[in-house]
């Protein structure tokens, strides 16, 4: 069968981030299918896409879907819109099933298969993918397993993939050749899952809270391989680096092994480091530790259910400094039980964090991802807005204006 990929992001701000996902996705496919991968992001092969389709002639289309909101107030429609017009197109130029996946689809699998009138869909990890192609092979009836579903059905949370873990980088195209000309940064993970509880996150709810690490000299190995291609930057995309002290220890022993030269990035807890840490770190060529912070007020950092406490936070602040590394500090406020005293504690102990960057967001967000989530359920009930147009579909074009 020939399989054509397509990431659906076209953020570029503050720099376009390469779609990590269908790599791993073609990994799992391996050689047991054609694989080819289209990327929104690079404008040759948006713009392409209707004539790639034709003359490509897939069998299954693989629609990764990345972001669902981008919480700014004045963008009220956040994605969704982008992510119809691109159904129309995909289509408008193929008969082949369309199977949804991604981050954004996993948070919203059953609102997002009704109103883009998706075939296929897998919830979590994109490494069903050839499970799903062989029940398509079969006549597409079933059955199927937690995190696959068919139109109509309704979403079960699957368990966190557990087989090995492998990532094709060429995807029958040229490598990053965009993200290298286009800032120079690619990414890397090292690890999947996540084992912290905090409220507001979910890569728990992507990638299930039981961790699974890649081994040390294969991410090394990758990422020597992503330095060949021309990347200037890496930056790893791991929820918590250090969640596991003894592997990113690990991890950052096979990068001085190999010669890794180029510098990296990851977001890290700033919880308690063993002796030493990041001083190994910045040997092993890391330059940037951003903190998943949220708060420096106590009672917040309960609520959050945060790993660590205002005096952890400071201490590890401190050693990364000491280390020489670039700081950044991420900031939560008007969360559950916020008010002027914690957010004053926070402003407060702030100044204690020298020689960093501070990033604030404003938690209208929780009431912002409620809003949508009622417009997908509404939205799903009028056809008009469904991706049903083109000279393959038996939909009728219809306008709705939607407040």
């Amino acid at each position: 069968m020939k399989i054509l990929l397509i990431s659906a992001n076209t953020v570029k701000t503050p720099y376009p981030v390469y779609p990590l996902g269908l790599d791993y996705v073609a990994g799992a496919v391996g050689e047991a299918h054609d694989v080819r991968v289209l990327d929104m992001n690079d404008p040759i092969e948006q713009s392409s896409l209707g004539e790639t389709m034709v003359r490509y002639a897939p069998d299954v289309v693989g629609l990764s879907l990345r972001n669902i909101d981008s919480s700014e107030q004045s963008d009220k429609d956040g994605f969704f819109g982008a992510y119809i017009q691109l159904m129309k197109t995909i289509r408008g130029h193929t008969r082949a099933p369309v199977v949804l996946g991604g981050s954004a689809f996993s948070l919203f699998p059953d609102e997002l298969m009704e109103v883009l009138g998706a075939d296929y869909g897998i919830v979590g990890e994109g490494e069903r993918l050839p499970e799903l192609l062989q029940v398509i092979e079969e006549g597409g009836t079933g059955p199927f397993n937690p995190g696959i579903l068919k139109k109509g059905s309704k979403a079960i949370t699957p368990p966190p993939w557990e087989k090995p873990l492998k990532r094709d980088f060429l995807g029958q195209r040229p490598y990053s050749a965009y993200y290298i000309k286009n800032g120079g940064m690619l990414n890397l993970q090292t690890k999947r899952g996540c084992k912290f509880r905090c409220i507001y996150c979910t890569y728990p709810h992507i990638e299930g809270r039981i961790l699974r690490l890649i081994s040390p000299d294969e991410v090394a190995d990758t990422a020597m391989r992503l330095q060949e291609s021309g990347a200037k930057y890496i930056f790893i995309t791991d929820s918590v680096f250090n969640s596991d002290y003894a592997h990113s220890i690990a991890v950052a022993r096979a990068f001085i092994r190999t010669g890794l030269s180029i510098p990296w990035g990851a977001f890290f807890a700033p919880t308690q480091p063993p002796e030493g840490y990041f001083e190994l770190l910045r040997e092993a060529g890391l330059t940037h530790v951003e903190f998943g912070t949220e708060s420096l007020s106590a009672i917040m950092l309960k609520t959050y259910k945060k790993p660590f406490v205002p005096a952890q936070v400071a201490r590890t602040h401190r050693q990364a400094a000491e280390a020489g590394l670039h700081i950044a500090h991420y900031f939560l406020l008007g969360g559950p039980g916020e008010n002027r005293f914690t957010v004053d504690e926070t402003l407060t102990e702030i100044e204690a964090l020298n020689k960093s960057v501070f990033f604030f967001f404003a938690l209208f967000a929780f009431i912002r991802i409620r809003r949508f989530t009622i417009w997908l359920w509404k939205a799903a009930r009028y056809p008009a807005i469904k991706a049903s147009s083109g000279p393959y579909s038996t939909g009728r074009k219809r306008s709705l204006r939607m407040k």
